[in-house]
């Protein structure tokens, strides 16, 4: 069996292969409410045979929404309607996860297709409000000046991503990830490049992740033990005197021992011209090095594209899972075609309302190209 397609196993939750749908904002929500743009978005990757599906971004608080637009987890009345969705993932054979967030300075935007007729930040007029972070430093200056957040501040927050874990258990997710990437809050807080603060939450490298670790004891006080808890990290800032690799591991290895089961290990988002070299598994490389020097399960994402490629990745012990991103919305079939790229043998699980397109194609693919030995005096237009 390809590794690739090998199940993963974290606490009581199996995976049913290594492809997981990375959290992708659709900037289609009211309220936060998930409806049926989000049911068919994630349930078509669920039935395209991915093993995880992480819901986009969701917020612990209104004002941690990146846009009006996206899902919120911050009140019960989202409950039901995320109920409807992890259900259908679940029918499907996929785990249903959420990823928790608060967008902090990086809140208050209009969705990426507006910006061009009305720039980043989202006024008052339109919708917007106030956004907060560990100090008063805009991301650039199309965002929003921040308030500095006070510890009581800080506090809040917290009890919001204790009050959101346990909604989340609720509405029925079986996988939780904390958002602590690409210049939101937590981000923001323990990278240099975000956090001007001279108290408790700020200064040197242990007070910066002071943050970072209490939220995610908030998350692991709620959530069961028996199933996974992940964290997204930035593994780089990418840019002079930020946050490197190196802290990186060092973080991991904290998160590790605070009871964190996986880091997803992204990059970037802090500052707004880095200095990324982008290519091909540009990031796989931050998912080896934060596998092998905190000695905790990892997962790659970016630019990760082909089914060859990411078999790879796992087979080389590179990192245990692939979250993809963009090839799912371009693919939300990628599992299956990547079954045949890497040569998987055994029959997936394909739903009963497809499995004749699969039953079609492998009986020509058997007749005509595996069985038939002299296939071109059959039709010699063939092999021209």
């Amino acid at each position: 069996m390809p590794h690739l397609f090998s199940p993963l196993t974290i606490k009581n939750i199996t995976l049913r292969n290594r492809i997981g749908v990375s959290p992708m904002c659709q900037y289609s929500s009211d309220d936060g409410f998930p409806n049926d743009w989000h049911l068919v978005h994630l349930g078509s990757r669920a039935v395209g045979g991915a093993g995880l599906v992480i819901a986009e971004a969701s917020a612990v608080e209104a004002r941690g929404r990146i846009s009006a637009e996206d899902l919120g987890i911050f009140s019960d009345q989202h409950i039901e309607a995320f109920q409807r969705v992890t259900d259908f993932i679940k029918a499907q054979g996929a785990v249903p996860g959420i990823q928790l967030a608060h967008a902090g300075r990086k809140a208050s935007t209009y969705a990426p297709w507006k910006r061009e007729d009305y720039g980043v930040n989202l006024p008052d007029d339109d919708g917007g409000w106030e956004v907060v972070g560990p100090s008063a430093i805009p991301f650039s200056e199309k965002y929003r000046t921040p308030q500095e957040l006070t510890v009581e501040g800080i506090q809040e927050i917290q009890e919001a991503f204790r009050q959101a874990t346990i909604r989340s258990r609720e509405a029925g997710f079986q996988w939780v990830e904390f958002h602590a990437a690409h210049g939101y809050l937590a981000h923001s807080f323990y990278s240099p490049l975000a956090n001007e603060r001279n108290d408790q939450y700020g200064g040197s490298f242990e007070n910066r992740l002071r943050f970072t670790i209490e939220t995610v004891r908030v998350i692991r006080s709620e959530w069961p033990e028996d199933l996974p808890f992940t964290v997204r990290i930035s593994s780089s800032d990418w840019a002079d005197g930020g946050w490197t690799l190196d802290d990186s591991v060092e973080l991991s290895k904290r998160l590790k021992a605070e009871g964190v089961d996986l880091i997803d290990c992204s990059s970037g988002g802090n500052t707004p011209n880095p200095n990324i070299d982008v290519g091909s598994g540009y990031q796989v490389a931050f998912a080896e090095k934060i596998r092998q020097g905190a000695d905790i399960r990892t997962a790659a994402v970016g630019l990760i594209n082909e089914g060859m490629q990411a078999d790879d990745h796992i087979r080389n012990g590179r990192a245990d899972l692939v979250l993809m991103a963009r090839e799912m919305l371009r693919d939300p079939y990628f599992p299956y075609r990547a079954s045949r790229d890497v040569h998987q043998t055994e029959k997936l699980d394909i739903p009963p309302q497809y499995d004749s397109a699969s039953t079609v194609m492998g009986t020509l693919c058997a007749l005509f190209l595996c069985i038939t030995p002299d296939v071109s005096n059959i039709y010699p237009q063939w092999t021209e």
